[in-house]
């Protein structure tokens, strides 16, 4: 087929906000008599799920301290629960365990999923959540957890068999997915808006683009000739802070055990639910009793069979920019190709080790391949969904980008006209109005 000289609507990007927008958009334009799939195109320079996507751990959760990020994921976890075999869909529920430090925020965070009908249970004292812990896995051994906030929906997705599956729904609805093309730049009108579409393979002429790109998002913002860097005012005290970065690139810290995934079933032989430990308990190294952290230090954790083995990972740190090894890609440095630190293994696995007693001595079958990755963050940390240049849609999920399956529905909604409401508190504009989230006590940037 010859490549297109035009397109209602092209979407760069074939991960997880690219497809999904692609697919809901579709049916919006489908169920309104405006079009329909074959009026979209997607773009990827590699394929689908090929960037951040396909390496991503999957976890689908509520967990967050920000009210407007947990009626976003509320809303995303019904999208995975329309089509579970489409989208391997694990609904195992996810667990928060925390120390007292976060005992506030956490009951909070019950409080206000009770109050939009998000099930989940509330664990609290550390004697009640070591019982509670230890009706799952026998072996629970945490020190220091004084609650744990069970999610009943929620879980995993197998990350590329997820994608692939919502490509072929896009594909079946007419929409057209091209690999191998590299996006080098826009034209615009006069008035601002996007004309042409410049790629290595010739120019595409179009009335709307949707950029999905996760992590290379900074590459975009440039082309389109965006802010380098804001101002954000206080919430609080009214301040200004001028000439921030728009962007900062976070080392995500993942990897796999190479264990047979049985290892990590509950009491009663059931695939458990995905395990979320904070913790400001000292740790120790597994291997030689040695002190690693007296910092407060967080782990995440499932079986998995797509990774053949428990897979995870633990909190992030900020880099300047990715380390030499990793391979600089076309559209800028903010490569996500893979990089852990040098101490990731050691920590991670003394962690599983501290709280369940079945992962003592598991050190040497860490999994030694690529994972982890470069997540490309805002500087508040939170999504910018917002629309610029008139008609170009830029989804920048700060690395929260597999769990929303949802929000390509929405970038569909605003597409076609409408204005969902979910959306409004991510809009670039709150930088400067002051209108930040909340931030918690959690290690995790995200969260």
């Amino acid at each position: 087929m010859a490549f297109p000289k035009s397109s209602p609507y092209v979407i760069v990007g074939a991960g997880i906000h690219g497809l999904s927008t692609a697919y809901h958009l579709a049916l919006e334009l489908k169920k309104r008599g405006k079009g329909s799939g074959e009026d979209i195109i997607i773009l990827d320079k590699s394929g689908i799920s090929a960037g951040a996507t396909g390496i991503a751990c999957g976890v689908i959760r509520n967990n967050y301290f920000q009210p407007a990020m947990r009626e976003l994921m509320a809303h995303s976890v019904k999208v995975w629960e329309s089509d579970p075999k489409a989208y391997s869909y694990h609904p195992v529920g996810y667990m928060q365990i925390s120390p007292e430090s976060m005992h506030e925020d956490v009951a909070s965070i019950y409080e206000q999923q009770q109050a939009i009908g998000y099930e989940s249970k509330f664990i609290e004292g550390e004697k009640d959540c070591t019982d509670y812990m230890k009706t799952i896995f026998h072996d629970w051994q945490a020190q220091g957890i004084t609650s744990v906030l069970h999610e009943m929906p929620g879980g995993y997705a197998n990350n590329t068999k997820a994608m692939y599956g919502l490509a072929a729904k896009a594909e079946a609805e007419g929409v057209r997915i091209i690999t191998g093309v590299t996006v080098t730049g826009f034209q615009q009108a006069t008035d601002g808006a996007i004309t042409k579409v410049e790629t290595n393979k010739g120019d595409i002429e179009t009335d709307y683009v949707v950029i999905g790109a996760g992590p290379w998002v900074k590459s975009f913002w440039e082309m389109l000739d965006l802010p380098k860097h804001i101002n954000i005012k206080n919430p609080t005290s009214g301040q200004i802070a001028t000439d921030v970065p728009m962007w900062v690139y976070w080392s995500l810290q993942e990897g796999t055990l190479g264990v047979d995934p049985g290892l990590q079933v509950t009491n009663d032989g059931k695939m458990p639910p995905v395990i979320h430990v904070d913790s400001n308990a000292p740790l120790y190294s597994d291997v030689d009793g040695s002190l690693i952290t007296e910092d407060m230090w967080g782990i995440y954790y499932k079986p998995d069979y797509h990774f053949g083995g428990v897979q995870g990972g633990a909190a992030p740190f900020i880099v300047d920019k990715p380390a030499d090894s990793v391979q600089v890609d076309p559209y800028g440095p903010e490569s996500p190709e893979f990089i852990v630190g040098p101490d990731f293994a050691h920590m991670w696995v003394s962690a599983l080790a501290h709280c369940q007693k079945r992962f003592e001595g598991t050190i040497p079958k860490y999994k030694d391949e690529a994972s982890g990755g470069i997540g490309c963050f805002t500087p508040d940390s939170f999504p910018v969904f917002d629309t610029f240049r008139k008609n170009c849609f830029v989804i920048a999920d700060s690395n929260h980008g597999y769990k929303m399956l949802g929000v390509g529905k929405l970038v569909a909604e605003q597409v076609v006209g409408e204005k969902p409401s979910l959306l409004e508190p991510f809009r670039f504009s709150r930088f400067e109005e002051g209108k930040l989230h909340p931030t918690s006590n959690s290690p995790f940037p995200w969260s």
